[in-house]
């Protein structure tokens, strides 16, 4: 990092203003060659900026010197007029005065690498920056804030702890009896912090999905009324409705904001049994659709049993079975393994109820809790390999303490790994390969 590198960090293309960050050692005197004199830390000054005796603009500039800067680097930033032809001779003078261009994510892996934030906060900060709703706002906001290393610092912490009092146990064991004392003083730690990743796995994939989207599977036989629901809850029309069954034969996707929550609306082709190729290729991939969808509807003809028992709806515990067009027949009572509703898509009778009922599930399945929520599928990754590296560790523990205590040590690194710690070039060049430039 003796390089000064640059970005724009703002969108590109016209606007009012548009922000150029420059970085590195060489940042000062590149503030100093274009805009005179340098300004106070951290204030802003309006200037001239001149280039090989021209003028390129008259803006905001700000002198950031490190290490209380983002990156932790000297940082200086130029708010000029957003218009291409200012920005392009901005680039051209950080070039002429010996800047090279930023790679994606290059300043905040510099601030990662100043110790200015870890891992898992970098890794917030770009879903901060890819939010698209208020739930993925406030998550992405909380693990910036380091949510996510708070946790992981204080199993790392205790990790240690527990290390320290089997290697103490093995090399200074007096006259004790070894494992019982390693049992009493390693044990009941070593239980509660597999306890407490247990947990912390156990939420079915809420961060994962609050980043990604809840995704809803509509399914049923045809003509039951699916693609009309998809249209009542999109607000328009997304699938095409007609008395001719068969009609859908790929899946139409709609994307939503349910509660502050991104969710993803699948309309699929009928379930019955059939010869035609075409149709039988669109059944197949409805089925693997509402297979691997978080929700499931089952959309029911209610004046129509026998024809939506034969297409036997895969649905389970969870999920809504909903009886459509109550406006041509009244229900007929039937079991279902989830909660039923009885609404009409064509009038839209009884779709205040279904959106309720969609809201609710949103908000149960992805709402904040007190535990800070695994967002992605390296911290699952890395907290699987350290529980059951403790698990081994506490299998060992009375019969092999040296085994037991490797085992420990293993969990400390997944640890290590999740936070940024230790240096695993691979798993940095991931995450920050992923950030917009100029960021």
């Amino acid at each position: 990092m003796t390089e000064t590198v640059f970005a724009l960090s703002t969108p590109p293309g016209r606007s009012g203003v548009a922000v150029l960050r420059v970085s590195g050692p060489d940042a000062g005197p590149t503030l100093d060659a274009l805009a005179g004199a340098r300004p106070a830390p951290r204030a802003a000054a309006l200037r001239t900026l001149r280039h090989a005796g021209h003028a390129i603009d008259r803006a905001l500039v700000l002198w950031f010197p490190g290490p209380d800067s983002f990156t932790g680097e000297d940082v200086a930033e130029f708010h000029v007029h957003g218009g291409p032809a200012i920005i392009e001779a901005m680039i051209a003078a950080f070039t002429a005065l010996g800047g090279r261009p930023a790679e994606p994510g290059e300043f905040t892996r510099r601030a990662f690498e100043h110790g200015k934030m870890d891992l898992t906060e970098a890794e917030g900060l770009a879903d901060l920056i890819d939010a698209e709703t208020e739930g993925q706002r406030l998550q992405a906001l909380a693990q910036m804030s380091g949510a996510l290393k708070d946790l992981y610092e204080n199993w790392r912490e205790r990790l240690i702890a527990i290390l320290a009092a089997i290697e103490g146990e093995i090399d200074f064991p007096d006259e004790s009896d070894v494992p019982d004392a390693l049992a009493a003083t390693a044990g009941l730690p070593i239980e509660a912090l597999i306890s407490e990743m247990d947990a912390h796995l156990d939420d079915a994939r809420r961060g994962e999905r609050v980043r990604e989207g809840l995704s809803i599977a509509i399914i049923g036989a045809p003509n039951a009324g699916k693609s009309s629901l998809l249209n009542r809850l999109a607000r328009r029309e997304a699938a095409i409705v007609t008395d001719i069954p068969g009609t859908t034969r790929d899946i139409v996707e709609v994307r939503l904001v349910v509660a502050g929550f991104p969710v993803t609306l699948a309309d699929t082709a009928g379930l019955r049994e059939t010869a035609e190729t075409i149709e039988s290729e669109g059944i197949r991939r409805a089925l693997a659709r509402a297979e691997e969808a978080d929700i499931r509807i089952g959309v029911i003809d209610a004046g129509d049993v026998s024809r939506n028992q034969e297409c036997r709806l895969p649905l389970r515990e969870g999920d809504l079975a909903l009886l459509n067009k109550i406006d041509l027949a009244a229900p007929r009572d039937r079991e279902f393994p989830c909660p039923v509703l009885a609404m009409s898509a064509r009038t839209g009778d009884g779709l205040e109820a279904v959106e309720a009922w969609i809201e609710a599930e949103v908000r149960t399945r992805l709402s904040a809790r007190e535990t800070p929520a695994l967002s992605r599928v390296r911290h699952r990754r890395a907290v699987t390999e350290g529980r059951d590296a403790l698990a081994r560790g506490r299998h060992m523990l009375t019969r092999a303490p040296e085994l037991a205590g490797e085992d420990v040590r293993l969990a400390v690194r997944a640890m290590e790994s999740l936070t940024g710690r230790i240096d695993v070039e691979d798993v940095l060049d991931l995450v920050f390969s992923q950030f917009c430039i100029g960021k």
